[in-house]
């Protein structure tokens, strides 16, 4: 027999099974000994309380012992001539790969940047001689964005395919088993470079194949009709469909489809700043103890309010994580955050956005469709020029912010970079100013502790999702205007983080074996 039911297991005992098992005999009254085992299905912690405590939802087998469960994937080698082109090795990219190859289609993917190994040293060349490499970056390479800015695998996109089988594939490829089991699973940009090599590894063993280096500068297009891409403007590769997983940075690819009057449109997005603090303060409020549980990780927060007609809100929060710089470009700064697997960094930084739509890039609109893009660049430009012209980035004590004063001083961050101290409430538009400063003190609100001198706020975070849409049909999933070309991911606006970019990735593939049957 066999019975579920949600368990309460203190911080000090989460790893103790002679707890776990005496927890279950007791929530469904019998004898320990009855019980043959526990499996856990769900983990998350419950720290609205004074005592924060993990929540379990488990299987507990009565005098019977759980069965083999069977692998929901396997991919084998390729004997079908079917092919589909994949601009991009994104999650979206690379799922759509594995999925086709599922589908008996070889995938071809081109990504403009270099292996996962490789961006490695340009990387190091942003954080310490603050040059950017416009192909290989935090977002330019294989893997996409994801691979170096922490692996976070939360998803609201429940609806949108199947999560448990996106995280059995990152399981399948070196991933921890646990990602199956937390509410909020994570996997750490130490982690994931061999995962993703060992993604690409499936691919090419199964007939696919991957070009590096190799950006795509053209569409080619013939009575609606996708017949291939063009290549660092010289090899051309022709196929029947083309899954465009670009993401959300590939501004050329916007330019390009714009130039070739292909349908694309502004759409609204976010922007703000990178928010820090220490991770033991966020520890502190979140836990309400400053004598954290070593069983407890580094505590994370979500919030979100309303100033007005517009939204503001945490986005991609990092516990124990750093600020990275982002640019894709030279002449910009744009910032993200991420995490290693352990999240022992002693600080605590997130997105901290505001809302943007048409009214606030109305005075772009002689770029339509790319109005807010080129609101969004100007922040970027306008933070590198305040910068130093450097990778080091604009900053300003939250309590200086919120007063409207210059900051003195500067806490200590984790952007190796440097932060050089800037009046943001003077030179970020007053929407956003106004939204961001009543927004910290909603957040006050609900985490005491959140308004402090010991925060301090970097700009600018502007890619929290495209601010582009390439609009595709809802049924077959391709562009209104050309057949065989499948927006995809976040960079086409229909993703927003990994596994939903996966998903996306995964409907994009199968769309693509029904166009081609």
């Amino acid at each position: 027999m066999v019975v579920r039911r949600d368990l309460s297991i203190p911080p000090e005992f989460i790893n103790d099974k002679e707890f776990l098992y005496k927890a279950a005999a007791e929530k469904i009254g019998l004898a320990v000994e009855e019980i043959s085992a526990v499996i856990i299905l769900r983990r998350s912690i419950d720290a609205r309380k004074r005592g924060p405590t993990f929540f379990v939802q488990a299987d507990i087998f009565i005098n019977e012992f759980p069965s083999e469960v069977k692998e929901e994937i396997s991919y084998s080698s390729l004997k079908s001539d079917k092919v589909a082109i994949i601009i991009g090795s994104g999650p979206a990219g690379m799922f759509a790969a594995l999925r086709l190859i599922e589908l008996g289609i070889k995938p071809v993917i081109f990504e403009r940047g270099k292996d996962v190994q490789e961006r490695r040293r340009d990387l190091r060349a942003i954080q310490q001689n603050h040059t950017v490499d416009p192909d290989s970056n935090y977002c330019f390479g294989e893997g996409g964005a994801g691979t170096y800015s922490d692996g976070k695998l939360y998803t609201r996109a429940t609806k949108r395919g199947n999560v448990k089988k996106i995280l059995n594939v990152f399981v399948y490829h070196g991933a921890d088993a646990d990602i199956l089991i937390d509410a909020h699973p994570h996997i750490g940009s130490n982690k994931l470079p061999d995962i993703v090599k060992a993604m690409r590894e499936t691919i090419i063993k199964c007939g696919g194949k991957i070009y590096f280096n190799s950006r795509v500068t053209d569409l080619i297009v013939k009575d609606s009709k996708i017949q291939g891409v063009r290549v660092n403007d010289l090899n051309e590769f022709y196929a029947k469909v083309v899954i465009l997983a670009t993401g959300h940075s590939a501004r050329d690819i916007y330019f390009l489809l714009h130039k070739k009057d292909i349908l694309i449109e502004p759409k609204s997005f976010a922007m703000g700043v990178r928010i820090e603090h220490p991770q033991s303060l966020i520890n502190e409020i979140q836990y309400h103890t400053k004598n954290k549980n070593k069983n407890l990780p580094p505590a994370s927060y979500n919030a979100a309010c309303n100033i007005g007609e517009r939204g503001v809100y945490s986005f991609c929060m990092c516990p124990g994580g750093i600020i990275v710089p982002a640019a894709t470009a030279p002449g910009e700064i744009v910032l993200n955050g991420m995490s290693l697997s352990r999240r022992d960094s002693p600080f605590a930084n997130s997105g901290f956005v505001a809302t943007v739509g048409p009214n606030d890039w109305k005075n772009y609109e002689q770029y339509f469709p790319l109005s807010a893009l080129m609101f969004q660049k100007e922040l970027e430009v306008l933070s590198f020029k305040l910068g130093n012209s450097t990778q080091s980035a604009p900053a300003q004590r939250v309590t200086d912010f919120v007063n409207k004063k210059t900051s003195s001083t500067l806490p200590k961050t984790s952007y190796i970079p440097g932060i050089i101290s800037i009046p943001l409430h003077e030179v970020l538009p007053d929407f956003m100013t106004n939204a961001l400063r009543n927004g910290i003190r909603e957040f006050e609100k609900k985490m005491r502790g959140y308004y402090s001198e010991e925060a301090v706020m970097l700009a600018v975070e502007s890619r929290t999702s495209s601010p582009v849409k390439i609009p595709r049909e809802s049924e077959s999933l391709m562009h209104l205007q050309i057949k065989g070309l499948f927006p995809s991911g976040e960079g086409a606006g229909y993703a927003g983080g990994i596994v939903s970019a996966a998903l996306d990735g995964e409907n994009c593939a199968n769309a693509v074996a029904k166009y081609i049957s």
